[in-house]
């Protein structure tokens, strides 16, 4: 893998190779993904799934009959939620998604035209008194449930003066959607980039701001633990980038 992410082949990793492979990763990441769900709704073969063959696959059985109150409740929430986005990722709007309008639907975070729905299913989910904002006490909810009582763990006061110092922009008290989008796709922070230096920084034993073969190797744990290698699971698979 080194020799792969080494693009120039001078021997030594950069920041910059390391950024671009790990964004190589994930995206054949989410394209094997799709490729592997494609034949469970793409049912009559035609190389588009229509909305319709999804819904059948996914909630079919609940289409016909549920019993359970609570899975009542959940479908009922979960499938107009799916068709918006479904019909958000259709960009032709015939009903029926090609492969990558599938992919946009699967995995809405990495496509431009996906961002507000991605904020608004975010809003959705943290938002309990559903006023259409999310205000401090739901914010520290979606991570930590008090059920003892007692007093809050340091790290959740931390969250609280996060929110209140760089989720709540305009210092009202609570997040719009276009603070819940800096919060959850901020524009200013590549996540490959960040990745790639902390392996060098942690790696890097004589400070050159590369990586030789060996460095790597010697911290192998890092890299085990990395997008770089997905999560350890490519030092298995042989393949071609």
């Amino acid at each position: 893998i080194v020799d792969r992410i080494d693009d120039n082949k001078d021997g030594y990793l950069t920041t910059e190779e390391l950024k671009n492979w790990i964004k190589r990763v994930q995206k054949r990441y989410i394209y094997e993904n799709v490729a592997k769900v494609w034949k469970d709704y793409d049912l009559n073969k035609d190389n588009k799934i229509a909305w319709e063959e999804y819904k059948q696959a996914t909630y079919g059985y609940y289409l016909e009959e549920f019993q359970d109150a609570t899975d009542q409740h959940s479908f009922k929430k979960m499938l107009p939620r799916d068709e918006r986005r479904f019909k958000t990722a259709d960009l032709d709007g015939d009903l029926a998604a090609t492969r990558e309008e599938f992919t946009a639907f699967l995995h809405p975070e990495e496509f431009e035209h996906m961002k507000d729905i991605v904020v608004l299913e975010t809003l959705e989910d943290i938002d309990k008194n559903e006023d259409g904002f999310v205000d401090q006490d739901e914010y520290i909810a979606d991570m930590f449930a008090n059920e003892e009582g007692g007093p809050e763990p340091d790290w959740v006061i931390t969250e609280r003066e996060q929110f209140s110092d760089f989720r709540d922009l305009n210092k009202d008290g609570k997040m719009d959607k276009e603070e819940i989008q800096h919060w959850i796709l901020p524009q200013d922070y590549d996540h490959a980039l960040a990745e790639a230096r902390h392996l060098v920084y942690e790696s890097d034993v004589d400070k050159d701001q590369k990586l030789t073969k060996e460095e790597v190797l010697d911290n192998w744990n890092m890299f085990v633990g990395s997008q770089a290698t997905n999560y350890g699971e490519d030092l298995t698979r042989n393949h071609d980038e």
